[in-house]
């Protein structure tokens, strides 16, 4: 609002401007909307806690490596449906018609499991479909409450729901499993999503009102126009343009993961190496047993990748709390080009030094970044936009098109196989993607700085 800067702050918007440039009056949506994140997150973390056995034990791990190219044409159907909701409804009623589909979804799936039927390959898919259009669609209600000023100072603290969701959601989980069993966590999953839709509803209704610091739009009542998503994505440069650089940044991140879990594995085969020449040393007969070897193995990987999610989680939040927010409000969407540099540079390295140390360094400033600084700087690239491509292109963009991105690194990674790369190799390419990446985020930098003086143009003009 116009005149928050000048109004008194209370108690909670002195708290929040420890992590950020908070207005008078704006904490209240800015806390209403870091909840709704952190519900969604941990509901997704219970289902994702859900989804594991049933995938390991009825799909098999091969499925899930399958599963991208499932969810992108699951999503390429979604999204021209959920654009025709769009236009038929106003965002409030969107958002809470499309979060009680699923919720009537994982209910559905509940009685499905109590009465033994084989549904790990739906439910593997359909979580995919769910986790990335929820949160896309959340971020399209922020980016329709906000102006562009507040947007880029408010969304970091916003996003830190989203970071604390991640780190609490497997504990929660974990909590539950044991007295509640697997399948009642979907109805938990479901009573979280009822919160988020209360939640909606209240900062919707503030906004209406004019109070929370909200930007107040007097269109938010009214429905969407009639073109589609993809319509708007390939009609549009600037919104071209972010597609491409979530394809490219989904293609290098996940092809990146593939050349950590290729050299963690040889690593622990060479630990299970060593602890059976070290047997034979101590005067052991005969070859150590598959199995046991399989132990040491698994014990190596599983020690591994905990303390990398931990690592990962605790730097990203650290990031999210402290400096997203003041990183936007200097540089604003320049911001973007932060994690290909690291990409770069990150891979530059793997290249170079294809070990394991290197490889784990680089991969956690990577994800960190991404999950971050990253993730919060492409949700301000829509603030400047129309309010159907805020909906209906960013529907597209954040679900289609980042399937599409791990679609591509599959069949990067089965080229790269067949043709005996290594991680070196792999990192190679990584590098010439990076540099690709690069180029592209300067170019929306541009554009979005175009977009951005035009539409204060026409504020002015009004």
């Amino acid at each position: 609002m116009a005149g928050a800067g000048r109004e008194k702050k209370n108690a909670l918007d002195r708290f929040l401007s420890l992590f950020g440039d908070v207005r008078a009056g704006e904490a209240l949506t800015a806390l209403l909307l870091m909840l709704n994140l952190f519900f969604l997150l941990t509901g997704y973390l219970i289902i994702k806690t859900v989804r594991e056995p049933l995938i390991l034990t009825g799909g098999g791990a091969e499925m899930k490596t399958y599963a991208s190219a499932g969810q992108a044409l699951l999503l390429f159907l979604a999204v021209p449906a959920y654009g025709f909701l769009a236009s038929k409804m106003n965002r409030i009623r969107l958002i809470t018609w499309v979060t009680l589909f699923f919720i009537s979804n994982l209910i559905i799936f509940y009685l499905l499991a109590r009465l033994n039927a084989p549904i790990a390959i739906p439910f593997y898919l359909w979580v995919g479909v769910f986790n990335i259009f929820m949160v896309a669609q959340f971020w399209a209600f922020a980016n329709d409450l906000y102006s562009q000023e507040q947007g880029r100072r408010l969304f970091g603290i916003v996003a830190f729901g989203g970071s604390l969701g991640a780190v609490l959601g497997p504990k929660i989980a974990g909590w539950l499993m044991q007295p509640l069993g697997v399948f009642q966590l979907l109805l938990v999953a479901a009573a979280i999503l009822g919160l988020c839709i209360v939640i909606a509803n209240v900062v919707n209704n503030g906004a209406k009102a004019g109070v929370h610091g909200g930007a107040k739009n007097e269109h938010a009542g009214a429905p969407l126009g009639r073109q589609g998503g993809f319509a708007l994505v390939t009609g549009e440069r600037y919104l071209t343009l972010i597609a491409l650089l979530v394809v490219t940044l989904n293609l290098v991140n996940t092809t990146g993961e593939y050349i950590l879990g290729k050299i963690v594995t040889q690593e622990a085969q060479e630990k299970s190496l060593e602890a059976e020449r070290q047997a034979a040393a101590a005067g052991r007969t005969g070859p150590m047993p598959e199995r046991e070897k399989n132990k040491i193995r698994q014990v190596f990987i599983g020690g591994f990748y905990g303390d990398f999610y931990f690592w990962t989680s605790l730097l990203s939040a650290a990031i999210q709390l402290l400096l997203v927010s003041r990183i936007l409000k200097y540089i604003g969407p320049a911001a973007l080009l932060c994690l290909p540099l690291i990409a770069f540079g990150g891979y530059a390295l793997i290249a170079a030094l294809p070990v394991l140390s290197y490889i784990r360094f680089a991969k956690i400033a990577e994800n960190a970044t991404n999950y971050s600084l990253q993730n919060t700087t492409h949700q301000t690239l829509f603030l400047p936009t129309s309010r159907e491509a805020k909906y209906k292109a960013k529907a597209a963009i954040d679900t289609f098109f980042v399937r599409a991105g791990d679609v591509l690194s599959a069949i990067f990674v089965f080229i790269g196989v067949k043709l005996a790369l290594g991680a070196g190799d792999f990192a190679r390419v990584n590098i010439v993607l990076a540099v690709g990446w690069i180029l592209l985020a300067i170019a929306i930098v541009r554009r979005n700085k175009a977009l951005t003086l035009r539409s204060g143009a026409i504020a002015k003009a009004a």
